[in-house]
């Protein structure tokens, strides 16, 4: 893995001046990598970091003048342009991280905002990433800046078009919900599972009365393809999935590209010993003809993005309280996370948790060597 992700950051134009350039632009990159894996959160945490383990970053990197300042860090990451690093990325996950092309795969697509990324100095609101998730290995395969959540459908297009969608399940949530985005995951091979809400209001209007009079009225004819009890994390949910066997049921529908099936999903939820219920149903447009039980397991992972990137962001890697606001730098740090992120996943040799192995890495030199050499 380390090999191919040097080969991919070599791309990467150096933006300095060359008579100030001190130290090679591969060997700042690589450091921060192995940094932001070892759980440093800072530039000040990235340059002690290199200068504890600079022994061992010398048997792979050539680090002419020693171990770059965190001014160097800091200003080489304002200065990398943050599109070249994404596409880098890109490159790499599809270089190294390889799915079997005969097993459905499922990718999740939505927004994270790093909180402390303002700067009212300047008006800027907070950085929002788009980010796409493999929901069945917990891989990061790409990332795109908008500059706030209603961005994220100009970021969209380009995102999708530099993934592989063959034969992949795109889920994604109301504020993608427009015919021209499911035209082009269909173009690009994939199918699409979209979350169908208020934004769409005629649309919305017109499955949301369907379903209440054919699913959930008294004497409605449709029965649920699936019917399941979880009585997990102290609570009691009861989920009903429900299939229109008909698409042209929908006169509002017509433009959209190879829908196979309009889906609602009823949970009711009861916290146990509160006796407080709750009752929530949405709707959901796919062109995947999935057999019925796998279309709701895939409504369901599509929330992974959620527990197994956002929170896993916020809480192991403590993305939130970063307060670095310089928008090329805060961007180019949110991805070597997500490197990092996708290193210590993709490691079988240790049995621990995503902190552990972050703690063992930075710890042990043999251990961050069998990160990243995957």
């Amino acid at each position: 893995m380390l090999e191919a992700l040097i080969t991919e950051l070599e791309v990467i134009e150096d933006p300095r001046c060359e008579w100030k350039v001190e130290h090679r632009l591969i060997d700042v990159l690589v450091i921060a990598v192995c940094a932001v894996l070892g759980e440093a959160e800072s530039f000040e945490d990235i340059a002690l970091y290199g200068r504890c383990k600079q022994e061992w970053l010398q048997r792979f990197l050539a680090l002419p003048n020693g171990i770059p300042s965190h001014d160097t860090f800091r200003r080489v990451l304002m200065l990398v342009d943050p599109e070249a690093f994404e596409r880098c990325f890109l490159g790499w996950v599809q270089a190294v991280f390889r799915s079997d092309k005969d097993v459905p795969r499922q990718i999740a697509i939505d927004g994270k905002t790093v909180r402390r990324s303002f700067d009212r100095k300047h008006g800027r609101s907070p950085l929002h990433l788009v980010s796409a998730y493999a929901t069945e290995h917990g891989l990061v395969l790409a990332q795109r800046a908008a500059e706030e959540k209603k961005g994220e459908l100009t970021v969209l297009p380009e995102l999708l078009d530099g993934l592989d969608l063959c034969g992949c399940l795109v889920s994604l949530d109301a504020l993608a919900c427009r015919p021209e985005i499911a035209q082009q995951i269909g173009r690009r091979g994939g199918d699409y599972l979209i979350t169908l809400k208020g934004n769409q209001r005629k649309v919305h209007a017109e499955v949301r009365d369907w379903f209440a009079t054919n699913a959930f009225a008294l004497g409605g004819s449709l029965r649920p393809f699936f019917d399941a009890f979880d009585d997990s994390h102290g609570r009691l949910v009861r989920r009903r999935v429900f299939a229109c066997p008909d698409v042209n049921a929908f006169a509002t529908l017509n433009d959209w590209p190879g829908l196979a099936a309009v889906l609602a999903v009823e949970t009711i939820r009861g916290v146990n010993g509160k006796g407080k219920v709750t009752a929530e149903i949405r709707h959901y447009l796919t062109s995947a003809k999935f057999p019925p039980e796998m279309l709701a397991a895939a409504i369901r992972n599509h929330w992974q993005i959620e527990n197994g990137l956002h929170w896993v962001l916020d809480v192991t890697f403590r993305e939130d309280a970063s307060r670095v606001r310089e928008r090329n730098a805060a961007r180019n740090l949110a991805l070597l996370r997500r490197i990092a992120l996708n290193l210590a996943r993709a490691d079988s040799t240790l049995k621990a948790s995503l902190k552990g192995k972050r703690k063992y890495a930075g710890w042990d030199d043999s251990f961050m060597a069998t990160l990243m050499a995957g």
